[in-house]
């Protein structure tokens, strides 16, 4: 039975992906910064599923090392890992730094070193690139870069960041180690509506929304699928979410396409 680490466990992402894993019999513990909302975590579960649920408190703002990252690891002892949290522009822009930048690089490169972490899920967005995605025309682009640099432009650098460190050293990773995943599922404007079980997965529009719940629903078949690996694009669409998963990992879609993996190397390195 898989033991899956839910980071930042009480976002609305993660509240609607909780009972999804434990209805597969997947164990789920998850993390929390205030012991205050583990009840919330409780009863978004709900009962009678396979999974067993564990709740932990430990801040992410607190967590400043790989090595911080490796204790909290070495405690939970999880074979996967999910990260859906993020600073949610409260407490300006250096919080935003702290977690989305930080703390995901540090859990990142720990949850990669270790040979007991299979499979390493980030909820990112699905502007978080470098290029123009060889499948969005130009006016797309300039939307993008204009969200990218002048609405949340750290908000950006911060995700961007952590996803170039977990897809180079995923990626190394995973020459060495066929089985292991790396996961950047990459999705538009976030809504709260309820799951319509319908998306556009892989090369999407550059423009459009999708529901929480659906975000949740695409997180977890791809955990389920063995050969998902890589950059996957999420918008509201008309496939079906077994579907939509099934297909992108057949035809080995991956919307890293038009990026510079060596350029991002060098990042990481540098």
């Amino acid at each position: 039975m898989v033991h899956v680490l839910l980071l930042g466990g009480h976002g609305k992402v993660s509240l609607l992906l909780t009972p999804r894993l434990l209805r597969r019999g997947w164990n789920v513990t998850s993390l929390i910064r205030n012991p205050e909302q583990k009840s919330a975590i409780e009863s978004a579960a709900g009962t009678g599923h396979a999974g067993k649920l564990n709740v932990i408190v430990e801040s992410l703002e607190d967590v400043k090392s790989e090595s911080d990252a490796k204790n909290i690891l070495d405690k939970v002892k999880p074979e996967w890992v999910v990260w859906s949290a993020g600073a949610g522009g409260k407490g300006g822009k250096e919080r935003t730094y702290a977690i989305d930048r930080d703390a995901a690089v540090h859990f990142i490169r720990a949850s990669v070193a270790s040979r007991a972490i299979g499979t390493f899920l980030t909820v990112s967005a699905l502007s978080s690139r470098h290029h123009k995605a060889p499948w969005w025309d130009q006016e797309s682009w300039d939307l993008i870069q204009k969200m990218n640099k002048e609405v949340l432009p750290d908000y950006y650098k911060a995700k961007l960041a952590a996803d170039e460190v977990l897809t180079v050293l995923g990626g190394k990773r995973r020459e060495e180690d066929g089985k292991f995943r790396y996961i950047v599922l990459r999705p538009g404007h976030l809504t709260d509506e309820e799951a319509a079980g319908e998306v556009s997965l892989g090369r999407t529009k550059a423009k459009g929304g999708v529901s929480r719940a659906d975000v949740a629903g695409v997180a977890a078949e791809l955990l389920g699928n063995d050969g998902a690996s890589g950059w996957y694009d999420l918008l509201d669409g008309k496939e079906k979410v077994e579907d939509a998963v099934a297909r992108v990992v057949k035809e080995g879609i991956d919307d890293f396409e038009g990026e510079d993996l060596e350029a991002y190397k060098k990042d990481v390195d540098s």
